[in-house]
């Protein structure tokens, strides 16, 4: 009687084995290493590009949320990974009230932002984009001089506040709470 059972069982095991292998048109042939299923596509999507959102995971300024403003999927000379451009907010505005005067306002609503080319490791993607132009503001030689790096940031610093003051995206410039 044990020996039937035993029998029983190891018939069953290899049924339900062989149901949770793929298709005979998908199982891999001996030269290639991969299932050359039509259903599988190998093609990646890039979705990083520039005006997406992303939060920073590691360095300085983990947590923070930052805008893609150029990427760089192959890597470049200096740096072989893929990597990309950002500027992103160091220092969201504060809380305003109804009951604080005009200079305090203003005193509360200055943003302080920064800029750091980061592996794409080290950041996590939004699903949301954000319609602000940085290109113009950012070039090869901005990361090369630190004056360089100085005015670009007073440049975005203007374009994000303008942003803040006209109310629009304010998901953006809140703190994220974690």
């Amino acid at each position: 009687m044990a020996n039937e059972t035993l029998s029983l069982r190891s018939s069953i095991d290899t049924e339900d084995s062989l149901s949770l292998l793929p298709p005979p048109s998908c199982r891999p042939t001996e030269t290639l290493t991969f299932f050359p299923c039509p259903r599988i596509s190998r093609i990646m999507v890039k979705f990083l590009k520039s005006g997406k959102v992303v939060l920073v995971l590691s360095g300085r300024f983990a947590g923070r949320k930052a805008v893609i403003v150029k990427n760089f999927d192959e890597g470049t000379g200096s740096k072989p990974y893929p990597h990309a451009v950002i500027a992103g907010i160091e220092r969201y505005p504060l809380k305003v009230t109804k009951a604080m005067g005009k200079k305090r306002i203003a005193k509360r609503s200055k943003v302080k932002p920064f800029i750091k080319s980061i592996n794409y490791s080290h950041i996590l993607p939004t699903r949301y984009n954000l319609d602000l132009d940085f290109k113009s503001l950012l070039t090869a030689e901005t990361f090369k001089e630190p004056s360089q790096r100085v005015t670009s940031k007073k440049a975005i610093k203007k374009v994000l506040e303008e942003r803040y003051n006209s109310g629009k995206n304010k998901w953006f410039f809140q703190k994220l709470r974690f």
